[in-house]
């Protein structure tokens, strides 16, 4: 079946960008008048410590600034992936980045002339005028930031450098996203299925293992075919990290990451111990996998397929808001109010068109809707995807209406909670209500799929991330040879000894957009450890869980995202939340087994 044009798709399933701007024109207009601030933002350097009104002066500019350069950005690029193919956005997007660079510039003098004044006067203006009562968190997260700021000098040319920095990512999105060509092979009727990033998962799902294997070798075998060209591109990011985080005196590529959000790098080496002793939990489902497909041999295409057979659980895109809203109940009716506002006002995007980035996400400003993006098929993944960027999505809603604009967005680590929160009550929900032992195990199947997925999978990256910016770092190379091999190894642990390694998987990586994202893939299964914990404690306590839950997608980054989830009820210093969830996994994969095989 062919992907449609996106001219060939109904209005109510597309999104409305006008709450970012109404038209192109009057993205120009604010682009004009930002690019005429800087001249102001720039007269104020020296001067930033001379009095407290000159410091709320500076930093209410730089958030007014930093605002409209948001919202000039997001609009760009929102517009370019419905068709990245579009040269008009784009280039406002090429234009955009520019001028985010050029800002970053013009405000690089900032935080410097802050850190070098005397703590003592810092702290004299923030107890003593009023004006600044609000900036005291933020204030905070500027301070400890001291022992890795340069001079201002030297961070405008950092700031400069900023556009360069991007390189390595850019271009890997443009291949990826436009230029990557994808054969087309046979499916289970003889029909033609041209493969696309969209619909490769849904192919590999399918139960003729023909064309499973097909889809496997074509489309990994694109990836191959730039083996070399990718592996300079991670090499390239890998180094961007490494020499920004030398420069400016942390102890690594993954610190100066973690740093950002005030998070200890013990958090995600935890992370990856605990992984590591449930791996026989999950060798075990992979070998419950063999068995129930009934192969002499298991191989990575056929990971995706369901192990129930003859369970059709096609779920239209429509049918599926309706079970959506019917799981986020325990949540409450305003949180169910603003739901279903999001499924009526055109915040989402619904459908594949030619041209249309892959994957999803959920995306906007402080001042917009907070938009999805979708490439809906009909599927229980995709309906747990819909439930996934909501959560998103409520979260930045809750969190806008809150919330200043100075901590009106919320912290990388906590970003995949709320949206692993509403997918682990969709999957109580879907398991209240199925009675039917085989669609029970059907579900069973996509929850410890959802496991594999967001726990493993995203900790396997995560250690892959983790360990190529450590062969970088005591000075290797990183060829397409050395990525293909250590990815491999990794495959094997993870997968265990039921799993026949395909070498077409040694290429994984190549496809993979969140290792340009700086070590934001073990967020994934933090959040999702936790989400195990504030949705069972939603279940069981009622309205006390639901409220610390609310707080906690209302609270922004008024807080430092450890203690704001450790109010929530999930403690992420103490790695127990992590433990917890995979016993979670490997009660359920006992479950399976004694239903498969009773």
């Amino acid at each position: 079946m062919s992907t449609k044009k996106r001219n060939e798709i109904a209005s109510e399933y597309q999104w409305d960008l006008g709450s970012l701007y109404a038209s192109d024109d009057a993205w120009n207009a604010d682009f004009s008048k930002l690019k005429d601030q800087l001249t102001q933002v720039k007269g104020l350097q020296g001067s930033v410590m001379e009095t407290p009104e000159n410091l709320q002066k500076t930093i209410e500019l730089n958030l007014e600034t930093g605002r409209t350069m948001e919202k000039l950005y997001t609009y760009a690029k929102m517009s370019q992936d419905q068709d990245t193919r579009v040269s008009a956005y784009q280039g406002m997007t090429s234009k955009a980045e520019s001028l985010a660079v050029e800002l970053g510039g013009a405000t690089s003098f900032i935080v410097p002339e802050i850190l070098a004044a005397d703590v003592a006067t810092v702290n004299d203006y923030m107890n003593n005028f009023e004006g600044l009562n609000l900036y005291k968190q933020h204030m905070d997260d500027i301070l400890r930031r001291k022992p890795y700021t340069k001079t201002a000098a030297e961070e405008a040319i950092l700031a400069q450098a900023g556009e360069l920095a991007a390189a390595p990512q850019n271009i890997f999105g443009m291949l990826n996203a436009a230029d990557l060509k994808f054969p087309t092979i046979k499916g289970a009727e003889g029909e033609d299925i041209t493969l696309t990033h969209g619909n490769f998962v849904p192919t590999l799902e399918s139960r003729d293992r023909r064309v499973r294997k097909d889809a496997f070798e074509a489309y990994y075998s694109v990836f191959e075919g730039h083996k070399n060209s990718l592996a300079m591109m991670t090499q390239s990011e890998v180094k961007k990290n490494t020499f920004l985080s030398k420069v400016r005196g942390h102890e690594s590529a993954r610190h100066a990451s973690l740093f950002e959000n005030n998070v200890d790098v013990q958090v995600y080496d935890s992370l990856v111990d605990a992984v590591h002793e449930a791996l026989p939990a999950m060798h075990k489902y992979m070998e419950i996998r063999k068995r129930a497909l009934e192969l002499e041999e298991l191989h990575m295409y056929d990971v995706y397929t369901p192990i129930v057979k003859n369970v059709d659980m096609t779920i239209p895109y429509d049918e599926a808001k309706g079970i959506v809203m019917e799981s986020l109940k325990p949540l409450g009716e305003k949180y169910l109010e603003v739901v279903e506002k999001s499924f009526k006002d055109g915040w989402i995007d619904v459908y594949e068109n030619e041209g249309k980035r892959s994957g999803a996400y959920s995306w906007g400003t402080y001042d917009s809707k907070p938009y999805i993006l979708l490439n809906h098929h009909d599927t229980l993944d995709n309906m747990f995807t819909l439930t996934h960027e909501m959560g998103h999505s409520m979260h930045s809603y809750l969190t806008h209406e809150k919330q200043p604009y100075v901590y009106g967005n919320y912290s990388i680590f906590l970003a995949e909670v709320a949206s692993t929160t509403n997918e682990a009550l969709l999957n109580h929900h879907m398991l209240e209500t199925i009675t039917d032992k085989e669609q029970r195990l059907f579900l069973l199947n996509h929850y410890l799929e959802t496991f594999r997925g967001t726990v493993f999978r995203q900790t396997m990256f995560a250690e892959f991330e983790r360990d190529i910016h450590t062969i970088v770092e005591s000075g290797e190379a990183l060829t397409a040879d050395t990525l293909c091999a250590h990815y491999r190894k990794l495959n094997q642990e993870y997968y265990g000894p039921h799993m026949n390694i395909d070498e077409q998987i040694d290429m994984e990586w190549g496809r993979i957009p969140h290792f340009y994202y700086n070590f934001y893939v073990f967020q994934y299964a933090t959040g999702f450890s936790a989400a195990v914990a504030l949705s069972e404690a939603i279940l069981k306590e009622g309205q006390p869980a639901v409220d610390r839950y609310l707080n906690f997608l209302s609270a922004g980054c008024s807080e430092y995202p450890l203690d704001i989830m450790a109010k929530a009820g999930a403690d992420m210093r103490t790695g127990q939340p992590v433990r917890d969830a995979l016993k979670v996994f490997a009660k359920l994969v006992d479950e399976m087994e004694a239903l498969l095989f009773e």
